[in-house]
């Protein structure tokens, strides 16, 4: 084999990383591409003029394999320095990963990707990874049947078998569930009486977004978000920078009347916010928001009846008083007024057995599993 592996720093280089998927994918019909201008930013390059503010902080070195005049694989090394100085674990991270059905050159990527790490003081690469927890994670291994949902990953079922075949062993799982509307109904009528109790003996108040202080609001979300996960497993705090960044880019794709936010005494505590599934779109302009593509994206988003509840989360020192049901049994109306007709809730960590029972009890029923991987890196 004449493959070689080299980093993706000319803008050829880098262009042919972002192309290489639709190589991989061009006969799935279940593949939506990533916005090619997000993903841009999200693997450390400049090639659309906007870098995301994640490597403010973090850095990261992106390889393509080529064999000959063909590009057969790509990986991204990630080195996250607010992961290493909570945990001090010495992890390092893989992501963005795609390869053509070969062990060999899977494990060159997996072996430069590790290297490069390990040159960076890192002892273990995890992944996939792209590039933190408060993005996508996770390799498919169970659910290959749909169209995977808005901001969740997809891959061939053989990338199980390079993983493993080059000696990555499972460290965690994510799950999806899925529910139809039908079910909600019935499941309100259980949780009303409860909920009212709940909000007789706090004094919760629950609204939606306010639409006049959109990008306020969306900030004190996420930064609900980044507190209320403080003991979730691997989790990192998003800097300022990246919170800011993240809310300009969900107050376009947010349907305000899918959102609930819950205060007490005028502070905001606790939020829940769904997003449209917006894959189907995403498919139909190829991933390119150029020069007309965000048109069709963004217009009449209360079209779209599939939805993907992303985060409901509240804050540390209330999270015992049974507000997350409020949440979420608020959303259930509002789900219902605009037609929607089924629901993922995703992701969800197979440790956090608290959500799991709370969705299975629901009715939700598990239809994904996506698994992140470690390897020892051998210096």
């Amino acid at each position: 084999m004449s493959t070689r592996i080299i980093p993706a720093k000319s803008w050829l280089q880098q262009k042919r990383f972002l192309d290489l998927p639709y190589q991989i994918y061009k006969d799935d019909p279940l593949w939506v591409p990533q916005l090619r201008i997000e993903q841009s930013g999200l693997v450390g390059f400049s090639f659309f003029g906007h870098r995301d503010p994640f490597y403010i902080e973090n850095a990261c070195q992106s390889f393509i394999a080529v064999d000959g005049n063909r590009t057969v694989g790509r990986i991204c090394a990630i080195l996250n320095r607010g992961h290493l100085v909570r945990y001090n674990d010495g992890v390092g991270f893989f992501g963005f990963f795609e390869s053509v059905d070969s062990v060999e050159v899977a494990g060159m990527l997996f072996d430069t990707a590790s290297n490069w790490l390990g040159e960076h003081g890192c002892k273990i690469i995890r992944g996939p990874v792209n590039p933190s927890l408060n993005h996508t994670l996770g390799l498919l291994i169970d659910g290959f049947d749909k169209m995977p949902m808005f901001m969740m990953t997809y891959n061939p079922r053989y990338y199980e078998n390079l993983i493993v075949k080059n000696g990555f062993t499972k460290i965690q799982d994510l799950y999806a569930y899925w529910g139809a509307i039908t079910m909600l109904p019935e499941v309100s009528v259980k949780l009303q009486p409860i909920c009212d109790k709940i909000k007789e003996r706090t004094g919760a108040v629950l609204r939606t977004v306010n639409t006049k202080n959109f990008q306020r609001d969306v900030e004190q979300f996420l930064t609900i978000y980044n507190r209320a996960l403080t003991n979730t497993w691997g989790f990192v705090p998003m800097a300022e920078a990246e919170v800011k960044e993240m809310a300009f880019f969900l107050k376009h794709l947010m349907i305000p009347e899918l959102t609930t936010a819950i205060e007490l005494d005028g502070r905001m505590v606790g939020a829940s916010f769904a997003l449209p599934d917006f894959n189907p779109r995403i498919k139909a302009i190829g991933g390119r928001l150029f020069p007309f593509g965000f048109i069709k994206l963004l217009r009449r988003k209360d079209d779209v009846k599939s939805i993907r509840v992303i985060s409901t989360n509240v804050l540390p020192e209330y999270q015992m008083m049974g507000l997350g049901m409020l949440l979420l049994n608020a959303m259930v109306p509002k789900i219902l007024e605009n037609k929607i007709t089924d629901v993922e809730f995703s992701w969800v960590l197979e440790t956090n057995h608290f959500s799991r029972g709370s969705l299975e009890k629901g009715g939700a029923i598990r239809t994904k599993t996506y698994r992140v991987y470690d390897k020892p890196i051998n210096q």
